[in-house]
């Protein structure tokens, strides 16, 4: 009878050679652009050593921003730097602070009439 090993990564976000999660899109879709770009300036009949000294630069940086931001900002991080500008820096009060101490109740409309 065959063994089969366990699955031990169930949960586990995707990674490929040191990419986490989002960055490893990031990284597929960037090369993927840039793919695009210097095929639609090679039709457009740019030299071809431009086209090629373009495409392997913006490769370059893309591969290295894409793993400095994974070094530094890490599985969840850059998320959390998105999710950060929709929350207010400070809440904004104008009631003096008697207000908040002051109990007054607003009976409901069955409790007016009974």
């Amino acid at each position: 009878m065959k063994k089969y090993s366990i699955n031990k990564g169930i949960g586990a976000s995707v990674e490929f050679k040191g990419l986490k999660a989002q960055y490893l899109f990031y990284f597929a879709g960037g090369l993927l652009g840039n793919l695009i770009l210097v095929m639609v300036m090679y039709m457009a009949g740019v030299n071809n050593l431009i086209c090629l000294s373009f495409g392997l630069g913006m490769s370059g940086y893309l591969i290295y921003k894409v793993f400095s931001l994974n070094k530094k900002y890490g599985q969840y991080g850059l998320m959390k730097l998105q999710a950060r500008k929709y929350f207010p820096r400070y809440i904004i009060s104008r009631k003096d602070v008697k207000g908040y101490f002051n109990r007054n109740l607003k009976l409901t409309t069955y409790e007016k009439y009974s």
